[in-house]
């Protein structure tokens, strides 16, 4: 059998389908009965929480009373939502680490931005060789040196060449042509 010719299903298009479809159908009813059971336990919860006020009747005194209880309970509240959150948080970092940790065991992550380092050449011979590298090697030392002069007549010839629309006649078929080969040195004579 050749590697690349998948194997015959042995279930049917419209076999698969109706599986697709029931297991879906499945799914939705777990879905709904899920909600449903987080909905009451929600309402369950609040009933053994909140008891109703009795407000009616109540001195000053039992109304201050009442307040201060009821601050007293929104506090444990607030030191409960507090630390919930705290968990939260560490626990979303510790995934992220974890996450990182799978990619980079997969190693597939972003590499980080290399910084630039200025190394000379002496310093990345001895860091390659170690201590076999001997002598200093000045790069700089070894480039041609250019002297101003130079630059200065290159700049005469440039401008001396002046409006290209003057020389065309002059320049223009083989005598032209023959005019440019020898002024550029390329004449054997």
């Amino acid at each position: 059998m050749p590697p690349n010719v998948k194997p015959k299903s042995k279930i049917s298009a419209s076999r698969k389908l109706s599986l697709k479809i029931l297991l879906l159908s499945k799914a939705m009813e777990e879905l709904e009965k899920e909600t449903m059971d987080r909905d009451e336990e929600k309402v369950r919860y609040l009933g053994e929480k909140l008891t109703p006020l009795q407000m009616s009747g109540l001195s000053m005194d039992e109304l201050q009373n009442l307040c201060k209880h009821l601050h007293q309970k929104i506090d444990v509240v607030d030191e409960e939502r507090y630390d919930c959150e705290a968990k939260v948080v560490k626990n979303n970092r510790d995934i992220h680490e974890l996450k990182l940790k799978v990619q980079d065991l997969g190693g597939k992550f972003k590499k980080p931005a290399l910084r630039k380092v200025r190394v000379s050449a002496d310093e990345m011979m001895r860091a390659l060789l170690g201590s076999k590298h001997k002598g200093s090697m000045d790069l700089r030392a070894n480039l041609k040196s250019v002297k101003k002069e130079d630059i200065k007549q290159e700049k005469v010839l440039t401008t001396e060449v002046g409006d290209w629309r003057k020389n065309v006649e002059a320049m223009s078929g083989m005598e032209g042509r023959k005019k440019m080969f020898d002024a550029a040195g390329g004449g054997g004579q």
